[in-house]
């Protein structure tokens, strides 16, 4: 983090940082200060929104003018980002397109609530406007994002969660314990087999609720159970 000239370590859950931190102190000598893990979240809107925007300046001696609007529509989880053009050359000139297609993107790198990146989102550029000579790649760039962080203001914005697969292996006698904790963090049971005299629970949890899920279960089960995740999807906690 250039600003605070922290370095920061991603992992694939609080077990994964821990080990790496281990290694950092055991192999390399390092003194580390770490601090408690924080969940990478999507955002994303929930209800369908259209903005427009006008961009009319002078840069450089230069005036940039362009215009347009942009309908944002929600998508199905794990379908990414999407744009398309419904306007006529007439309206706004085919070179531009894909100036207005980079500002509608990098507008959904940083979400209108905390900053993190904007996923299932639609883009329909469905109108604006073009003046002879005037019109830059610049101005509709600056236009399309800025049209685009109002619709998402209004459409409703919302946390993405990122979605945990879990699959914990414990003794029978334990299963009731295990399945109430499980619920208890915001998961939903998907499985429960057998596996040579344990049994095999699978379920999706919020990664957010898996902090101190090894001591729990480790207290749960005697030291008997162990548990393995990987991420799985983008979601609502509780939801999908």
């Amino acid at each position: 983090d250039e600003e605070t000239g922290q370095t920061i370590l991603s992992g694939m859950g609080e077990l994964h940082l821990e080990v790496i931190v281990s290694r950092m102190l055991r192999e390399f000598k390092t003194r580390v200060n770490v601090g408690k893990p924080q969940v990478v979240y999507r955002e994303t809107i929930n209800r369908q929104n259209e903005a427009s925007a006008i961009f009319d300046n002078e840069v450089a001696g230069q005036r940039h003018f362009g215009e347009v609007s942009i309908k944002l529509s929600p998508l199905p989880r794990g379908s990414g980002n999407r744009f398309r053009s419904e306007i006529s050359a007439e309206i706004i000139p085919d070179v531009f397109i894909p100036s207005i297609e980079k500002g509608v993107m990098e507008s959904f790198e940083s979400g209108v609530l905390l900053g993190y990146p904007v996923v299932d989102i639609e883009a329909v550029l469905n109108g604006g406007a073009y003046k002879e000579s005037l019109g830059t790649e610049l101005a509709f760039t600056v236009s399309a994002s800025m049209a685009c962080k109002e619709a998402l203001a209004n459409g409703e914005p919302s946390l993405l969660d990122p979605i945990m697969a879990v699959e914990i292996l414990v003794p029978e006698s334990f299963m009731g314990d295990v399945i109430g904790d499980i619920n208890s963090r915001n998961g939903k049971i998907e499985s429960i087999k057998p596996k040579t005299g344990i049994q095999a629970i699978k379920a999706i949890v919020p990664l957010s609720k898996m902090f101190g899920y090894s001591t729990s279960l480790r207290s749960a089960t005697q030291g008997r159970g162990t548990y393995s995740m990987r991420f799985s999807h983008f979601g609502r906690a509780g939801g999908n």
